[in-house]
């Protein structure tokens, strides 16, 4: 057995009928897992689980049509997913929103200050980005306590961990700094409980919303290129070496650790 092996771990990743959950998701899958693919796109979602079952083998993956900022509907994801394969081992928190998914959809605007950002649209991602997170933990953590063994994945990101002009959200800049401490709190109550929380905090990535947004903006993907040592975006897949990583026994002495997928921007 090899050290990145997930046989018979059971995983739920929120966020994941696109971008890098459903890359998380696959990854997971492919290292022998099953997993419950979460979104509230309920036809986007049932897609993606489809077309990852075609490809991985039927009963891979099931589809938790909820949405992570309802504590009820997180408990629910977690009583289907424990319902389809006996288990639940692992949390992976990628659901999240930035300051402009919630914009308008006529909205020219490619940058929110924190002068700019409007109060409702600051809590919506609060709501989503903490609160959701702070939810799934919740309602999954019983579970993995019952057996003392559980691993939860927060997806932080680079702008929670040092400052970014080039990326003016202060809102989504802040809900992801919550979750680097987050995820050192929780690691230090649950450590000796059998649970590891740690995070990934990943740079630009060619998501699906990433892509579009850049592909509007040539100036700003050229800067920020230009500010990342490695020269480029990263693309979904390459978050899936440290996710492995963190959700495997390869880990088994980490916890709260934020590592940063970042191709050297935390670095420089």
């Amino acid at each position: 057995m090899t050290a990145i092996d997930l046989s018979g771990k059971v995983a739920i990743v929120t966020g994941a009928s696109r971008g890098m959950g459903r890359e998380m998701a696959d990854a997971i899958i492919e290292a022998g897992g099953k997993v419950g693919m979460l979104s509230p796109d309920v036809k986007e979602l049932e897609q993606a689980v489809a077309e990852v079952n075609a490809a991985r083998g039927e009963g891979s993956a099931i589809a938790l049509p909820y949405a992570i900022d309802d504590y009820a509907q997180c408990e629910r994801a977690c009583a289907d997913t424990i319902k389809a394969f006996g288990a639940l081992h692992m949390v992976v928190n990628n659901a999240a929103i930035g300051q402009l998914n919630v914009l308008p959809k006529d909205t020219t605007d490619t940058s929110i200050n924190f002068w700019e950002t409007d109060p409702a649209r600051w809590a919506q991602v609060i709501n989503v980005n903490v609160i959701g997170t702070y939810n799934m933990c919740r309602a999954a953590a019983p579970h993995m306590l019952a057996h003392g063994n559980g691993r939860i994945i927060n997806l932080a990101s680079i702008v929670g961990l040092v400052g970014n002009r080039l990326f003016a959200h202060i809102g989504y800049q802040a809900t992801k700094g919550a979750l680097v401490n987050v995820t050192r709190g929780l690691a230090v109550e649950w450590a000796d409980r059998g649970i590891r929380v740690n995070a990934v905090a990943p740079t630009f990535f060619r998501t699906n919303f990433g892509a579009a947004y850049m592909q509007s903006n040539p100036d700003l993907a050229t800067a920020i290129e230009a500010a990342t040592p490695m020269g480029r975006f990263g693309e979904p897949w390459e978050l899936a070496g440290g996710l492995l990583y963190l959700a495997s026994r390869a880990s088994s002495m980490v916890t709260g650790v934020t590592l940063p997928i970042d191709g050297g921007w935390t670095a420089a």
